[in-house]
């Protein structure tokens, strides 16, 4: 069977043993020479569980006061204490019974108290040391996994708003285009048709690549076009130095584009919508402007839209998104950066 090193970090078990085998090993890896009987071996493996047991009785009993209670200087006479209750009792048991036929015993310094308080201290700091380590690392997992597990339960639910505010706001956009150019409703419907695909195939995937995105946009404005184009200026290019080589969360850029169309062209006098958008160093550039309108129509915004695209930005992309609003009396724009995901 294949040994991996991943279930010993997330296995407290596992962790356990590994680390009184490792510890055993460290304390014990000058000593293998001097192994002359099993007895020798038996006493020499008595020895170190007597100091692995010390360990241990700090960790349960006495870490809890400087970890839950809060006391350092509490704790930290307490296991003086404790290292200097086991120096004597270690001094006494290896002194009459394990060092007289053990390997571990080489010279005479090692039957002091010295000798033993330091090695109950080196101990003590390798096995505890490693423990909170291990320990540390479990519960930043843990507690990675619930954030995970909660913003992807968030994302769902942000998911599962956007796509009917996507759909109700084609279908106001293909009541226009009818209105104007009844005889080509059939074909419209075609076109509302391949970008509801898209968003039904494409829009639950956690991500997918920027040229099928971008296409879609493209069949958007295209569709927007054919509603407002006649009266209002539409301006769209898209630059990639690399394509093919990213990803993107599906329908994250869509919204801003949907209200520069919805609030920008609100309106019968001459407006104006431009989409930029830039790709350079595996950085997406998106600019959207929209002319606000001096006397526009009344427009039903909840605002859904934006609001779930803030929200699955920072949770998509944190700490790897730029977005900036602003609007004074003559348009609104829109400026997003984000750190593409490289396929």
């Amino acid at each position: 069977m294949k040994w991996r090193f991943k279930p010993i970090l997330e296995n407290k078990w596992e962790q356990e043993t590994a680390i009184l085998v490792f510890s055993f090993i460290l304390f014990t890896l000058n000593d293998w020479v001097f192994i002359q009987s099993w007895k020798g071996f038996s006493n020499g493996l008595l020895y170190f569980f007597v100091l692995y047991f010390h360990a241990q009785l700090n960790r349960v009993f006495l870490l809890p006061v400087l970890l839950k209670k809060h006391q350092p200087v509490l704790y930290i006479i307490f296991t003086v204490g404790l290292i200097a209750l086991f120096t004597v009792f270690l001094y006494q048991v290896s002194t009459d019974f394990i060092y007289k036929n053990c390997f571990l015993y080489k010279s005479s310094h090692q039957k002091t108290y010295q000798f033993q308080f330091a090695t109950l201290t080196g101990t003590l700091v390798c096995i505890l040391g490693t423990i909170q380590i291990l320990e540390h690392y479990r519960a930043q997992k843990k507690e990675a996994n619930k954030i995970l597990l909660s913003n992807q339960v968030q994302l769902n639910a942000l998911k599962n708003q956007f796509n009917p505010h996507f759909l109700f706001n084609t279908m106001n956009t293909l009541y226009g285009i009818s209105l104007q150019y009844p005889e080509r409703t059939s074909e419209m419907i075609m076109e509302v048709s391949q970008l509801m695909r898209y968003q039904v195939e494409q829009g639950n995937k956690e991500f997918v690549s920027l040229e099928n995105e971008i296409a879609f946009i493209s069949s958007y404005i295209q569709l927007e076009k054919e509603r407002v184009g006649y009266r209002c200026r539409i301006d769209f290019d898209y630059e990639c130095n690399q394509e093919g080589k990213y990803e993107i969360a599906p329908m994250v850029l869509i919204t801003f584009i949907e209200n520069a169309f919805k609030h920008g062209t609100a309106t019968i006098e001459k407006c104006f919508v431009t989409i930029h958008i830039k790709v350079i160093k595996g950085k997406l550039h998106l600019k959207v402007a929209n002319s606000v309108p001096h006397h526009k129509k009344e427009v039903v915004s909840t605002k859904i839209g934006l609001k779930n695209t803030r929200e699955r930005l920072e949770i998509v992309y944190p700490k790897k998104h730029h977005l900036k609003i602003t609007q004074n009396d003559r348009d609104y724009t829109v400026n997003l950066e984000i750190e593409l995901k490289r396929v």
